[in-house]
């Protein structure tokens, strides 16, 4: 089944200009309604239109020049749904990110204090796992999700785990095509390793250190990413 998802009003409003630029066959350089006409044309608020406006602005579809207007910066019909489509997916995983900071990073500190001989075998087979897929140039995203799922599992707290698991539709999503690209968070590989090393060696410390690290690169690659 599928999940229903939260639009916001602003979402709901620029998808409407988009559409009203198609229905009306705009070109680039023509100019939209104004303010004033399109909250009355789609019966929204100032707020609302003005949040929408600037949305459409950063994705570079309309541009706003004080005193003169709104016009179409982009109509090119692939490029037109690509931007949008991107900047929502980048939002979404930008917004998942932030949650496996807080928990992660929890499951990673009691991870360094619990984990077993046992555990840290089963991790090292993984990583080697993960070594042989990347020197060959293969699909890693399924090794590396494996990776986290054995951390969390080692965190020895069946709560944190079960919460973690909860979301995990939303959470695979870094590993499962982000973005159209399985490739997309290669650069954060070597901090698999040294996380790792600072787990086993019960240095919590050091295991949080490498994996801010790996969230850092995580946040930039997806912010910098274009299409």
């Amino acid at each position: 089944m599928t999940k229903i998802q939260k639009i916001h009003l602003h979402e709901q409003v620029s998808q409407e200009i988009q559409n009203y630029i198609q229905e009306h066959e705009l070109n680039e350089g023509d100019k939209l309604p104004s303010v004033e006409s399109m909250t009355e044309l789609f019966g929204v608020g100032r707020s609302s239109l003005r949040e929408a406006l600037r949305y459409l602005e950063a994705v570079e579809i309309v541009k706003v020049e004080n005193g003169k207007g709104i016009f179409v910066r982009d109509v090119d019909t692939f490029r037109f749904s690509g931007k949008v489509k991107v900047e929502n997916e980048k939002k979404s995983l930008l917004s998942i990110l932030d949650v496996r900071r807080a928990l992660e990073s929890k499951a990673i500190e009691l991870a360094a204090i619990h984990i077993t001989d046992k555990q840290i075998k089963e991790i090292e087979l993984c990583l080697v796992e993960y070594r042989k897929l990347k020197e060959s140039n293969k699909d890693t995203s399924m090794i590396d999700l494996h990776f986290h799922r054995l951390v969390i599992k080692a965190s020895a707290n069946p709560i944190l785990e079960t919460v973690i698991n909860s979301i995990s539709d939303l959470y695979s999503k870094f590993f499962n095509d982000p973005l159209g690209n399985k490739q997309l968070f290669d650069e954060t590989y070597s901090f698999h390793f040294t996380m790792f090393d600072a787990i086993s060696e019960h240095d919590g410390t050091r295991a949080l250190n490498e994996f801010n690290k790996m969230m850092n690169c995580i946040e930039n690659i997806i912010k910098s990413y274009k299409e």
